[in-house]
């Protein structure tokens, strides 16, 4: 064992354990307090930085009290539900703290969502007013017969025609703090939020987010990164996803720092930006760290005042070139969901992992993976019915024991049906309880953990399990390849789904020649390739993936660049009409 390293994670575990000590389930203790507490102590100290806009805690804790007092009069009261529908602003955050300060919950709703799923997401929050950009307005118009009870619609940043005017209203609302006997009988573990998964695999479901779960995140992100008063985060990612509007500001408005928004990310603008506000930290997802290593080299990579960054999908590949060339001092991937109890920081900077969970902290962080079938997509179970821990190297689900202790409960979503989904019963004993992830982890012998891919974007072909994100990773690193989307497509005759990537590449990037730069079993080549000018991702820079697979491999519906593996060849070639013909017809044989 390696004394150093163990001394430095159970340092990492201490403190931010330390951090968390004042959360109480039971306890009356929010984040809105936390705001107030820093208005009191520090009131010209920045809490926000937007555009040319530098808000301090106290006029910060201001607006959210605006907010309160608007709703208030509204009659909203403890338990009532304000969906929020904006792009990020200062003004998102005052208004689910001011809500959460009358014990209100806010939905945050996607503000890149149209059609179906915005009704939707809107609809099963029950909410009674929605606060909506007046940019967004017409998006929510244009649905609002298909939502059955609609929520009275405030506008904000402008007056829009069959919508109240939010702007006036806050602007004739008192800037006091509201009675704290408004919220009597709130209590940590009651409801802050509704943060929606993101509807890649259908509609978006509704998480309950209480506020203890929220403090915790805070908490715990501060902890592991040891955010100071000094320090300024920069959140380019949506607030309406926990990643962003949780975790980067919540480890920076528990500890007194400053949150650096961003309307959205912008390639050009991120590093000016850093350099500009004197960002000490920024929350990233793995292909946001892929965009800027994509840009041309700069003399100025490498200047700034960072002292890390935080989030999750940086993958391998790339982690090294992207810490090193940009001098990231240091790198704290995680591992979780919105609504899960599985969560682990990477303290230790280990590329590639997630989380380290050693044997003698297995009691205290139930988090497993169990053997999983893929075609079947369910763990597997032994001939008394339990499922099975996979053993190091082993690629399976990851599971985490529910409980009452802090972390390990599973709040659910509003609909039951869809909380039932994500619990498996009976798995190591009788009567045990435990959340399904839906994602494929491994584990090493030192108890590091490593994301493999999501259930359902892994698939079988030839007999073989393909984990997508393993064969966008070696696609990845070919020269002339920028960005990468792996998926499984079905053809005719065949088990299983054959491998396809659509692919993003620079200019004269030939793909007859790529077989000889993979290193990948014959079973996980990409047996198609789709040539794209882009791909389409989702506001949280998740890849698409449903369209692509619908839409297959056929040139006849498909205006992009065609190719197929010719395996007598060993090469790719362009997928003509007549070889797609052959290939439907089950006259080509891989």
């Amino acid at each position: 064992m390696n004394l150093t390293r163990e001394y430095n994670y159970l340092s990492s575990v201490a403190r931010t354990f330390w951090r968390l000590r004042r959360i109480k389930r039971e306890g009356t203790r929010i984040f809105a307090d936390i705001v107030e507490e820093w208005a009191d102590k520090t009131p010209q100290a920045p809490a926000v930085f937007y555009r040319d806009r530098e808000i301090g805690y106290r006029r910060f804790d201001e607006g959210a009290n605006r907010f309160a007092d608007w709703a208030r009069q509204q009659g909203i009261e403890r338990g009532d539900v304000v969906a929020l529908f904006l792009e990020n602003c200062p003004e998102y955050l005052m208004a689910w703290i001011g809500l959460n300060k009358l014990g209100a919950v806010a939905a945050l709703i996607n503000c890149n969502l149209k059609g179906a799923p915005l009704a939707h997401s809107i609809a099963i929050a029950h909410a009674k007013l929605a606060i909506v950009g007046a940019n967004l307005c017409p998006a929510l118009a244009e649905v609002a017969r298909a939502i059955p009870a609609m929520p009275v619609v405030w506008s904000l940043g402008g007056a829009v025609p069959g919508a109240k005017n939010l702007d006036a209203a806050l602007a004739a609302a008192s800037p006091a703090r509201p009675d704290k006997r408004v919220r009597k009988g709130l209590v940590a573990k009651d409801n802050a939020l509704y943060i929606y998964t993101s509807g890649t695999t259908g509609m978006p479901k509704a998480a309950n987010f209480s506020h203890f779960r929220m403090l915790f995140m805070m908490y715990g992100f501060a902890g592991a990164l040891k955010t100071k008063a000094s320090d300024r985060t920069y959140v380019a990612l949506p607030l309406y996803h926990a990643t962003g509007g949780i975790c980067a500001v919540g480890m920076m408005l528990t500890a007194g720092g400053a949150v650096i928004i961003k309307k959205r990310f912008s390639v050009h603008e991120f590093w000016p930006d850093i350099r500009q506000y004197g960002a000490t930290f920024f929350a990233y997802v793995g292909e946001l760290c892929r965009y800027l290593l994509n840009q041309p080299a700069d003399v100025r990579d490498g200047v700034h005042h960072l002292r890390g960054c935080t989030g999750n999908g940086l993958r391998p590949e790339i982690w090294r070139a992207f810490k090193t060339r940009f001098r990231i001092p240091r790198i704290v991937e995680f591992y979780g969901a919105t609504e899960g109890n599985v969560s682990m920081l990477n303290y230790a900077n280990v590329v590639g992992a997630v989380g380290r969970v050693p044997g003698y902290m297995r009691g205290l962080f139930p988090i497993r993976i169990v053997r999983f079938d893929v075609a079947g997509e369910a763990p597997v179970r032994d001939g008394r019915g339990f499922c099975i821990e996979c053993a190091p190297g082993e690629v399976g689900e990851a599971v985490g024991g529910i409980s009452e202790r802090p972390g390990r409960s599973f709040e659910g979503y509003t609909a039951p049906g869809d909380t039932q989904k994500k619990i498996l019963r009976d798995v190591f004993k009788k009567g045990d309880v435990w959340f399904r992830t839906g994602d494929l982890l491994k584990r090493d012998a030192r108890g590091y953990f490593y994301f493999v891919d999501r259930i359902g974007d892994t698939f079988r072909w030839k007999g073989e399990n393909v984990a997508t994100s393993e064969v966008a990773e070696a696609l990845s690193v070919v020269p002339g390849i920028l960005e990468v989307n792996v998926y499984g497509v079905d053809v005719p005759g065949c088990d299983g789904r054959a491998g396809m990537a659509a692919l993003v590449t620079e200019k004269g990037f030939d793909p007859a020649g790529l077989a000889a730069h993979l290193d990948l079993p014959h079973y996980a080549r990409p047996l198609f390739l789709r040539l794209r000018p882009e791909l389409e991702i989702t506001g949280t820079f998740k890849l698409k993936k449903a369209d692509l697979v619908k839409q297959g491999f056929d040139p006849g519906v498909i205006g992009d660049p065609l190719y197929w593996f010719d395996s007598s060849g060993g090469s790719y070639r362009a997928l003509t009409q007549q070889a797609y013909g052959d290939i439907v017809a089950g006259k080509t044989k891989f």
